[in-house]
């Protein structure tokens, strides 16, 4: 049995701040923002919807494009830093509620930015044990909720969103996920960390910007030449380079490093920001909904974040 990527889709808020609302706020200019970032906007939920309302309506279209109906479900992961609730429940069981996808395991995965990678690592893990059969990963954030908009060095990096996926069972290895790979380091928590829960400056995102630049630049790039290589693969068998939407910056350095065209990158930082656990799935959309991305291709995701944690996986888009 192997474990095939169905379906996509993503769900942002129609809330749309573009980078004058920083420059009203603090001493910085767009020209700053874009030159070290590469955003120009961000989407940023209302006070009344929550992560797992993001997460429900990505998982919503997912679920319509995959043709399977929601009660063949019998997996529900999220992957997210920003859940609903701290630290129960959790998150996934919210969504599958929601979706009134009932009598399931549903559970959450806090592994940061890397977050979609590792849901796809289980959900690949569980098919093909033959455990389940049709699971829904999201990745959802509502990362406004835990940043410091008084913290000229993160507030500006990140958005909200969500993305879902669903992975199911198949005999037929050309359209099976090829390979995930997934690493930690806790021995380097510092670099990107929330240092707690509740009310107060404990409960924001903080980074230390220049130290993780290099070390996601270095570990990204490793990651890809490693995976490439151990499944006797080359740039040339990529369609769709898509990386975790962090910064500009880091993404074309990988980018370079890797020697992948332009036409293979994706970028979406630019109007949703940094949107962590989110960003895999929603880049992946928007490829599915421009026409970029098609039923057969190969896509390569890379991904980075707080743990620290990295992974990257080569996937056949298996859409019916």
């Amino acid at each position: 049995m192997f474990a095939s990527f169905r379906s996509i889709g993503a769900y942002v808020p129609s809330d749309i701040r573009t980078n004058q609302w920083f420059i009203d706020r603090m001493e910085t200019t767009d020209e700053w923002i874009v030159k070290r970032t590469g955003i120009n906007e961000r989407r940023i939920a209302s006070d009344i919807q929550t992560t797992s309302d993001l997460g429900v309506e990505a998982s919503k279209i997912a679920i319509e494009r995959s043709g399977i109906d929601k009660n063949e479900i019998d997996l529900v992961l999220c992957a997210t830093i920003s859940p609903d609730y701290m630290c129960m429940p959790s998150t996934a069981c919210i969504i599958a509620d929601k979706l009134e996808i009932n009598d399931v395991m549903a559970f959450d995965i806090s592994a940061a930015c890397t977050g979609f990678i590792y849901a796809l690592s289980i959900a690949k893990a569980f098919i093909e044990s033959g455990m389940k059969k049709n699971v829904l990963i999201v990745g959802a954030e509502k990362l406004s909720s835990i940043v410091d908009y008084t913290d000229r060095t993160t507030c500006m990096l990140f958005g909200d969103g969500a993305g879902a996926a669903i992975i199911s069972a198949t005999t037929n290895k050309d359209e099976a996920i090829i390979d995930v790979r997934c690493s930690a380091d806790g021995s380097q928590k510092d670099l990107l960390l929330t240092p707690g829960v509740g009310s107060g400056e404990k409960q924001f995102m903080q980074m230390k910007g220049n130290e993780t630049f290099k070390v996601a630049v270095r570990t990204l790039t490793s990651d890809v030449v490693k995976i490439l290589e151990n499944n006797q693969m080359t740039n040339d068998d990529i369609d769709l380079f898509i990386p975790h939407q962090a910064n500009y910056r880091i993404i074309k350095a990988v980018g370079d490093a890797l020697d992948f065209k332009d036409e293979q990158k994706v970028l979406t930082v630019d109007k949703y920001g940094n949107t962590s656990s989110a960003s895999i799935p929603m880049a992946i959309n928007d490829c599915y909904e421009s026409g970029r991305l098609k039923s057969g291709d190969t896509i390569l995701l890379d991904a980075f974040g707080g743990g620290l944690t990295w992974g990257s996986a080569l996937v056949k888009f298996a859409s019916k």
